[in-house]
């Protein structure tokens, strides 16, 4: 297998390596380990490939940018293929899995408490909170005027919150209504 001669690839180095590189860097995003690897496997191919050399053009530059390009897509499709290199420190900055242990405790606690409520209050928190239906849907759906519905899931939600000690913050006390709890129901 003949190789290029070691002076003109001496020369080729000289002539055109650091334009070569420059434009490596540019496909390989800045990454200099890269546009490195890339320069010397180009120039390799030029060794390799004395043909190229003797071909007669005016310049090896276009040849050389040509190789050093398909070899920049060919090691970007091999990389998208393998899987993302880990270090030893990936585990201390990915995500801690999520516990659902919580919200399904909670979910619990509110039926449980949903159980504690009236038929009519619980039908009104079913439909606001749950449905998703605005005051003046639920109260058509209801038969009930949209005063009523309000003050339903007004009373409601207090005795959900008092039903529910654990959840949301203690809220001053009303006036006139010593130790009402406050915070928002897990509904």
């Amino acid at each position: 297998m003949t190789r290029t001669d070691p002076h003109a690839l001496a020369r080729l180095h000289g002539d055109h390596a650091k334009a070569l590189y420059g434009f490596l860097l540019g496909l390989t995003f800045g990454d200099r380990q890269r546009a490195e690897d890339l320069l010397q496997e180009t120039l390799f191919r030029a060794w390799t490939h004395p043909e190229a050399l003797e071909s007669g053009h005016a310049s090896m530059r276009p040849w050389l940018y040509t190789v050093g390009r398909r070899l920049a897509i060919d090691a970007r499709r091999a990389r998208r293929v393998r899987p993302a290199e880990v270090g030893p420190d990936a585990l201390d900055h990915s995500p801690a899995a999520d516990d659902h242990t919580e919200r399904a405790v909670a979910t619990l606690d509110v039926r449980r408490a949903l159980r504690l409520l009236s038929p009519e209050h619980r039908a009104v928190l079913v439909h606001i909170y749950y449905r998703g239906a605005s005051v003046c849907e639920a109260a058509e759906e209801l038969g009930v005027p949209a005063g009523t519905v309000k003050s339903r899931t007004h009373y409601a939600l207090r005795a959900l919150r008092a039903a529910m000690p654990g959840y949301g913050p203690v809220a001053p006390a009303a006036p006139g209504v010593p130790g009402v709890p406050g915070g928002r129901a897990a509904a």
